[in-house]
Order: C-alpha cells, then structure tokens, then sequence
C-alpha cells in the first residue's frame, strides 16, 4: 500500500535501518562514533587489499578513541557499522556489489538487494542513525569538462542536505578542483581546512590557488565550528579539509601532468558517465607505479584518525 501524503494521517513504516550493537551502545552514552564507507572495499582496490585497508581505517578510528561504523546496505536494509565477516564478504565480492549513491538506496532496499555506499549515500545513512562524523578519503565533484556535459557527484548535494561532518583529504585530483570550490560554496557548505588555508587535492597538497572558508589549529578547534554552524544551519554539512600525509602526498604538478592525460585518453576512447572516474583512477594508479594507492591508503587512515579526534572533542 502507497503511505498516505498527508502527514496528519499516515502511518510510516519503520525505517530499514541496523545500527550495530557496539554503535547503538556508543550512541546511547553519547560515546563518539565515526562513520566510514564501503565503496573503497567493493571498488577502490583488488582483495585482499581493500580487506586490509577496511581494517586498517577502522582501527585508526578505534586508536584516537571513537567507534566505527562501517556503512552498507545488507540484504535491503541500511545497516551502521559492520561485523568483520561482514566486511571480509563485500572485500571478497568486490565489484559485484552494487554501487550505491543517494538515488539508489530506496532501489536496493525495495529489491532486498546488497550495495556499498558512496559518500553521498554514507552521508544519509550517518544522518539518519544520529552519527555526526564520517571520514573518507577524497570526495566527489564537478567533473572536468562539466561544461560541455554536466557531470556533478553526489557528494556535494549530499553534504548540503546532511548535517554531518565530512573528513576528507578535499576532493578527488581527477576533477576540476575549482570548480567543486565553487560548487560547495554555491551550496552553503563550509570548507574547514584542518591546519591549512589550502584546498587539499586529495592525495596530492593544496596551493594557493584554492582556499578554505575557515581555517582550524585542532580536531577540537573542527568540533567546535561544526557545532557552530549546526546551530543555524542544523540539516547542512561541514567539509573537513584534512591535508594528506606529508610522505605519501604525490605533487600536485605531477598529479595534474597524469591526470591529464588520462583525461585525453578517455575523450579518446568515448569513456564518459559513470564509467569515467574508474578508468581515470586506474590510468593514475597505473602512471604512478602503485604510489597514488599507497597514498590513498595514508589518507584514508589519516582522516578516520582525524575524524575520531573531532567526534571525541564533539562528545567532550
């Protein structure tokens, strides 16, 4: 039966969602939970190393002392945190599982379907379950060449309509970078820059071209704006800009060089849509001999690390 629009009258059915025990229990004592997500398992490396990574992030949020919550969507319902055999299974299936962004969610839960959630769709998830930090590597944006074919991530839509703290190494050094600058300004979402006045390009630093909107010294310096801007603004995001490691950070020059031609190759090939951030993302990891894995992997530890330093200052 379709619900009823009228909300004096209709009756909601329960929402699919599972919190894990430990994230319930952390939830309930207003313990800090940090939320992560699964696509880098499905889809950003090979088994068994997107295994290792998972682990790897999950206990870089355990060392700094919040709980992680590992997001996916199991058997049609959205689940918060993951048990280990839990994660091993969507490692050893990989890209079988489904990808899942915003606009997929509602598909794979009426289908009783499987997905690993992007960060649009980790977002919703963390929102709903009542966790306000999610770490990730680097997030979506505006495309190269989005001006001749629009081609805008979901992220950034998603941090507009999701009230909770995004820690990333900036945004993914395949897309135009200013352009997301602009994009996120455009949405209202706060670029916080954690000890930098630089726009980070995910595995690669920022430079002066591409600012922050704030600047914190401190995880608890990052608490205490999102907190701030939570009080005016309490259904919008906050993207926490966490530059990447110094001795995994790939320069930027050489990063643009190889991004660009990936780029020529695609519009070569007649690669576009979905299937574009794959291949430009294989062609890096190609051109660079492994390193933009290695440093993808630094990040990801690196902010799950910041992330559980700012849900602790959050909860403090």
């Amino acid at each position: 039966m379709i619900p009823d629009p009228n909300p004096r009258t209709a009756v909601l059915p329960s929402l699919p969602l599972d919190v894990a025990p430990e994230v319930a229990a952390a939830l309930a004592a207003g313990r800090p939970v940090v939320a992560l997500e699964s696509t880098i398992i499905t889809h950003g490396m090979p088994w068994p190393q997107n295994l290792e990574t998972a682990l790897r992030v999950e206990a870089a949020v355990r060392d700094a002392g919040a709980v992680p919550a590992t997001v996916a969507v199991r058997g049609g319902r959205l689940q918060a945190g993951l048990p280990a055999e839990a994660l091993e299974h969507l490692a050893r299936r990989g890209l079988a599982v489904a990808k899942a962004s915003r606009r997929d969610l509602a598909r794979l839960v009426a289908a009783g379907q499987d997905g690993a959630t992007t960060v649009a769709a980790t977002m919703i998830v963390a929102a709903l379950a009542g966790i306000r930090v999610f770490a990730t590597g680097g997030i979506g944006g505006v495309h190269r060449g989005w001006t001749a074919r629009p081609d805008v991530s979901a992220d950034l839509s998603g941090m507009a309509h999701a009230p909770v703290a995004v820690v990333s190494a900036g945004a993914k050094s395949i897309l135009d970078l200013p352009a997301t600058v602009e994009a996120l300004d455009a949405l209202g979402v706060p670029v916080v820059g954690l000890g930098t006045g630089r726009f980070p390009r995910f595995i690669s630093p920022g430079d002066d071209s591409l600012g922050v909107s704030a600047v914190a010294a401190d995880a608890r310096e990052a608490a205490r704006l999102c907190a701030a801007h939570w009080r005016f603004m309490p259904s919008t995001g906050v993207l926490v800009a966490n530059p990447p490691p110094d001795d995994q950070a790939i320069p930027a020059t050489e990063m643009e060089s190889v991004v660009a031609h990936a780029v020529a190759d695609a519009a070569r090939q007649g690669i576009r849509g979905a299937a574009i951030t794959p291949f430009l993302l294989a062609a890096v990891q190609r051109a660079t001999g492994g390193r933009a894995t290695a440093a993808n992997v630094a990040v990801l530890a690196a902010n799950a690390h910041a992330g559980a330093e700012i849900a602790c200052a959050l909860h403090s």
